[in-house]
């Protein structure tokens, strides 16, 4: 028994006890340099600015891409309601249009299923232009479908069909995008660059909230349900090409390569974590559960939240408060600009105080804040409107800057992108794009217009025991990836750290 517990003392085996310790320190240093050998130089990644900015580029205009796309449904869902889904209600039209809103969410878990365990076997670089091909495609094709007095019942079923195209390539874009940025950037700095992505997702939502705005007041109403609603569509062809450019001109992340057999070195600590077994659903759920659960709970706190100011918003000032579109919107941009302004000082504060606090105050101040923003936006006026959703929109931008460091690191290289992509989608299709159609469902229901605040301190309440479980992992090298720095001074002030104190 004393030797099987000497031969492994790790998570893997019984534990030594202390009386084997004692009569054999010797053999057990041994044995913990051996699971814990010191850094070599060779070990340590230093990064290539130019070629972390190019990856965030690449990476933050895809997701612009996606949220613009998702943005301008949201953002026109009056209009698509009336184009496709005649009916004498309102009320109706617009449950039905965001039920369709919805539905790309119900295939994004399939999605991730499939481009995840894609990403971590062929590449981050492949997967991510693949997706950003059928993003284009189901967006534009939206942006040709007839109206439902052209072709009846074959126009709302081609746009459900489109919409299903849209999301299960989504399925792929967020956990890859991340991924890559997080695998490029160095390990002190990874919020700050992972928060252009979220920069992306606001000038995304900015750039639809934008279009669509200026297309209402030039167009006019009428004219926006005749044919100006598919303008927008149809730009996401040509922004497509440019991202798909961009991000086929990049390497892959040094930490896949590594899997791939390439000449990155990393120490013999790192290559036990990143096994060949990559993209392997059942290992996902059957031995990395506990983050699963964990990033779903995170991302339905977040979501939830997001949804409701950035797509569910406009809609709440036109259909409750009697906003016009175009004025609500014109809010929205404003307040996403401002949101723009200050995410990347975020990320640079989570990387200087840690993610747990910087999440920590999103998630109270969301639930702090709901009830008293939404009495101040029930107020009707332009200044009380833009404080209550400046005050959402400042607790926003803190789980913003934060999330898209935070995420990826709570998994292990080998299958980041596989279970980034199942955690995050799972929950987005459960929580997060469901949020407009469960808001106006509760509204119509309870008759209550606070309903939106009430839902957003659910979630934010759930996002606190969320934050309150996870491990800080600002400053530190991704799980089964070697330290990664800017400098070589960096690298070796590292080795040198590690070096044995002499003694005398």
């Amino acid at each position: 028994m004393e030797r099987e517990a000497a031969t492994s003392p790790n998570e893997n085996g019984p534990e030594p006890d202390a009386a084997a310790i004692r009569r054999h320190p010797a053999l057990f240093r041994a044995i913990r340099r051996r699971q814990n050998p010191r850094l070599r130089r060779s070990d340590i990644t230093v990064t290539d600015e130019a070629a972390v900015k190019r990856a965030v580029k690449a990476a933050s205009l895809g997701n612009a891409m996606e949220w613009f796309d998702f943005g301008i449904y949201a953002y026109l869902a009056g209009t698509i309601g009336r184009v496709f889904f005649p009916s004498g209600s309102d009320t109706a039209q617009l449950l039905s249009s965001f039920a369709t809103f919805a539905v790309a969410f119900l295939v994004r878990p399939l999605g991730g299923m499939v481009f995840g365990p894609m990403g971590d076997r062929i590449g981050r670089k492949k997967v991510l232009a693949l997706t950003m091909i059928l993003m284009a495609i189901g967006t534009a094709a939206i942006g040709l479908i007839p109206s439902y007095d052209a072709i009846g019942f074959w126009s709302p079923l081609l746009l459900i069909l489109f919409r299903l195209l849209q999301g299960f390539s989504t399925g792929g874009e967020y956990g890859g995008a991340s991924t890559f940025i997080a695998e490029y950037a160095p390990d002190k700095r990874r919020g700050f660059f992972g928060s252009f992505l979220e920069l992306g997702t606001l000038a995304g939502y900015t750039g639809a909230a934008g279009l669509v705005t200026a297309l209402t007041a030039w167009l006019g109403s009428d004219t926006m349900d005749a044919w100006g609603w598919r303008i927008p569509f149809l730009l996401a062809a040509p922004l497509g090409i440019v991202g798909i450019y961009l991000r086929l001109r990049l390497d892959d992340t040094p930490a896949f390569l590594k899997l791939e057999g390439a000449n990155v070195h990393v120490s013999d600590a790192a290559t036990a974590v990143e096994t060949s077994a990559r993209g392997d659903l059942a290992k996902i759920f059957r031995t990395h559960w506990r983050p699963l659960v964990l990033c779903i709970a995170l991302v339905g706190a977040y979501n939830i939240t997001d949804y409701m100011l950035l797509s569910y918003m406009p809609t709440y000032l036109s259909d409750e408060l009697d906003y016009s579109e175009s004025h609500g919107l014109l809010i929205l941009v404003v307040t996403m600009v401002l949101l723009m302004l200050i995410i990347n000082r975020v990320g640079r504060i989570s990387d200087r105080y840690g993610r747990r606090p910087v999440l920590m105050t999103g998630m109270i101040g969301f639930f702090v804040l709901s009830a008293p923003a939404f009495v101040l936006v029930q107020n009707g006026s332009l200044l009380a409107v833009s404080g209550g959703m400046l005050m959402l929109g400042l607790s926003l931008v803190c789980l913003l800057g934060t999330m898209s460091a935070a995420l990826p690191a709570m998994f292990p290289t080998n299958v980041r992108y596989g279970s980034l992509s199942v955690g995050y989608n799972l929950s987005t299709s459960l929580f997060g794009g469901t949020t407009p159609l469960v808001i106006t469902a509760l509204i119509s229901v309870t008759g209550s217009d606070m309903m939106p605040a009430y839902y957003a301190m659910a979630a934010a309440l759930v996002g606190v025991v969320a934050v309150a479980c996870m491990k800080e992992t600002a400053q530190q090298p991704l799980a089964g990836s070697p330290p990664s720095v800017q400098t070589e001074e960096e690298a070796a002030e590292l080795v040198e750290a590690q070096a044995p104190t002499p003694k005398f």
